[in-house]
């Protein structure tokens, strides 16, 4: 199968990098390649791009993607979590522009054996990282029925999650829960009919809740952001791209606190706390896909693009 993943937001993405040629920048999340491409495209023989990615198939399919642009791009199979690391391990102390595409790729979610769908019967697997030991079936049947109960109301937010860490833990009891059939089977009987008619497939939420547990997603995404910025030149701009409210509320509350991080107490004339801003959001509202692109593709009706740029600040300008 043919690696595939349409870029979502690709010409505004593209456009509010705000691309120079001679400049250095970074696909924290490579994929197919399609960002990547536009980036290559607008850099000078100076120019250099670094792809990051944990899937060993989408680095294949980039490489190839990408080849006519080998000798201004470096392919690192690492998560972005490690960005700063890699770039310092290849000698570069700040870049021009940083790029995250977030969620599952279309490719993962097609290829049924990845095991992120519940559209097929397939084994439980989930990982975005192959080489990882750890597979969304350990999950369900290793978590303490509260440990469930948890993954499911905060990474999924399924009203019927205590009830569905219920089912999960009764019918592990008597076999192992192995493929999203299975799994599906055991949330249908957790939600009443009712829902199930008009809320969607039932599974979607508990299945988005187990692959952001086994992939830790919402932690590197929270812990990675500030040293992104802090590796930006000024004028370097970080452009992040969600796909559900959980990764959105993290990316927005991380953009404000890096323009806005002074602590002081309101009253005060003056900023003490000695925080300084490291620039400033350029999307005060995210950028949403077009009506043309959700109907061409569907999956981009949830995407939400935000932007930052670093501004070296003076301490008088703490407050931004």
């Amino acid at each position: 199968m043919e690696f595939k993943h349409v870029s979502v937001l690709l010409e505004e993405t593209i456009e509010n990098l705000a691309i120079k040629p001679d400049g250095i920048y970074v696909d924290g999340t490579l994929g197919g390649g399609g960002h990547s491409l536009e980036i290559l495209k607008r850099l000078s023989g100076n120019g250099r791009l670094i792809g990051l990615d944990q899937d060993e198939e989408a680095i294949a399919a980039a490489t190839d993607r990408l080849s006519d642009y080998k000798e201004k791009l470096t392919i690192i199979k690492s998560n972005f979590q490690n960005m700063v690391s890699v770039l310092h391990s290849l000698g570069i102390s700040e870049v021009d522009g940083i790029l995250l595409d977030l969620g599952v790729s279309s490719y993962q979610l097609d290829k049924a054996e990845r095991g992120f769908t519940y559209r097929e019967d397939v084994p439980l697997d989930m990982r975005m990282d192959r080489s990882n030991k750890m597979t969304a079936a350990d999950i369900v049947n290793d978590y303490s029925e509260s440990e469930l109960y948890r993954v499911i109301r905060d990474y999924g937010e399924d009203r019927f999650a205590k009830n569905i860490a219920k089912h999960i833990v009764q019918a592990r009891q008597k076999k192992r829960i192995e493929t999203t059939g299975e799994l599906n089977e055991i949330i249908r009987g957790a939600i009443p009919a009712k829902v199930r008619q008009t809320g969607g497939h039932p599974s979607k939420r508990t299945f988005q809740a187990l692959r952001i547990e086994l992939n830790h997603e919402l932690d590197v995404l929270n812990e990675s952001i500030d040293g992104m910025i802090d590796i930006l030149k000024p004028g370097g701009r970080l452009a992040v791209i969600t796909f559900h409210s959980l990764e959105d509320r993290i990316v927005k509350r991380r953009f404000q606190e890096n323009m806005n991080p002074c602590i002081c107490p309101p009253e005060f004339p003056v900023c003490v706390c000695g925080r300084i801003s490291k620039g400033r959001i350029i999307t005060r509202k995210p950028i949403l896909p077009s009506e043309e692109e959700i109907e061409n593709n569907n999956r981009a009706k949830s995407a939400k693009l935000r932007v930052f740029e670093r501004i070296i600040r003076s301490e008088t300008d703490a407050r931004g």
